[in-house]
């Protein structure tokens, strides 16, 4: 799909902001994605023209393996948001999906050069204007996901983690400040750790650092808005869960699956990371798995009740393993294909 349909502009999205639809099962009607590569099922993809990433050996332009979490978060609550670069060709009532691999905290893109491409920040800046515009406000019956800091830190290198902390913060109050009430926000693993940490004169202690001042400051801003009883902030410690790799059965943490496709087997759930960025579709249903647990211990707020908020970090990798030996009806992992991407790989 060529870069115009997304340099198109937010406004194409007054037509997608329907009235309620009939609710889902876990009481959500429709899903909003914000993020990165992390989250992105395809706009990225469409906008290189299905060069970037390579699928395959990417699945279906996702940055991993397989299903990334938002794909298998979706199917548990029966929802599929559209890709944003695909309006207005194939509109949904089900949700949005704005997340673009490489997309820095606040504006532009901070691995593809290419014009118009929203960070973080500017997908949820745009979200808004366009509600605003229509005098609307965001459905309160929806759930909204945001994801994203990583790759300013590791594409970047800002001198202080104060900017991008304050991109996710801004984007986080932006959701709340146009009406939306179920927000899952994530925050960041140790970017020290992962396998990029130690290529392209990365240091991995100065990433350590950096992403525990960023989930520090994240959660000071998931606190103060914890005193809103009206809002149901989910938050998703994925610093704990991925910290916890052996207890969860990978292992191997040391190489990428996509560097060893002669041992890496289509269903391979040994591998923790894809490539040298990102996690296998194994690890991304543990994120799903993790949000959803999120999602089941409490109800989804009606307006004016107050259900509190979840501490940060309340559902760690473990709580996931023991909730994971209690499920065998999850979907298998997908299909791991081959070939590599190059040293321009989107970020965590």
């Amino acid at each position: 799909m060529k870069k115009q349909a997304v340099a198109a502009g937010f406004v194409l999205l007054s037509f997608m902001l329907p009235t309620k639809a009939s609710a889902a099962s876990f009481g959500f009607d429709q899903l909003y994605v914000f993020g990165d590569s992390l989250s992105d099922t395809g706009n990225i993809y469409n906008a290189t023209g299905g060069t970037f990433p390579q699928s395959p050996p990417y699945f279906e332009g996702r940055f991993s393996d397989g299903p990334l979490w938002i794909d298998y978060l979706g199917d548990q609550l029966g929802l599929k948001p559209t890709l944003f670069s695909t309006i207005p060709s194939t509109p949904s009532t089900q949700g949005i999906n704005f997340a673009f691999g490489g997309a820095s905290s606040g504006s532009g893109n901070a691995v593809v050069p290419i014009a118009n491409l929203p960070g973080v920040l500017e997908q949820v800046l745009g979200f808004a204007g366009t509600l605003q515009a229509n005098n609307q406000t965001a459905n309160p019956d929806a759930l909204y996901t945001l994801w994203g800091g990583a790759n300013d830190f590791l594409f970047l290198s800002p001198e202080d983690s104060s900017t991008p902390i304050n991109n996710i913060s801004l984007a986080l109050n932006t959701l709340v400040g146009i009406g939306a009430k179920n927000i899952l926000v994530f925050n960041l693993s140790d970017l020290g750790k992962i396998l990029a940490a130690t290529i392209d004169d990365r240091n991995p202690a100065t990433l350590s650092k950096s992403t525990n001042e960023f989930n520090l400051g994240l959660a000071t801003t998931v606190n103060a808005l914890s005193q809103n009883a009206n809002l149901n902030i989910i938050p998703i410690d994925t610093f704990s869960l991925f910290n916890q790799t052996s207890a969860l059965g990978f292992t191997n943490v040391t190489e990428s699956c996509l560097s060893r496709l002669d041992i890496c087997d289509p269903g391979n759930n040994k591998f923790f990371f894809w490539d040298d960025f990102h996690p296998t579709t194994a690890v991304h249903k543990l994120v799903a798995e993790t949000a959803l647990a999120a999602i089941e211990s409490k109800s989804v707020p009606e307006p004016a009740i107050n259900l509190g908020i979840l501490a940060l970090g309340a559902f760690g990798a473990i709580g996931v393993l023991k909730r994971q030996q209690k499920r065998s009806a999850l979907v298998s992992a997908g299909r791991v294909i081959d070939a590599q991407l190059s040293h321009t790989t989107v970020e965590n």
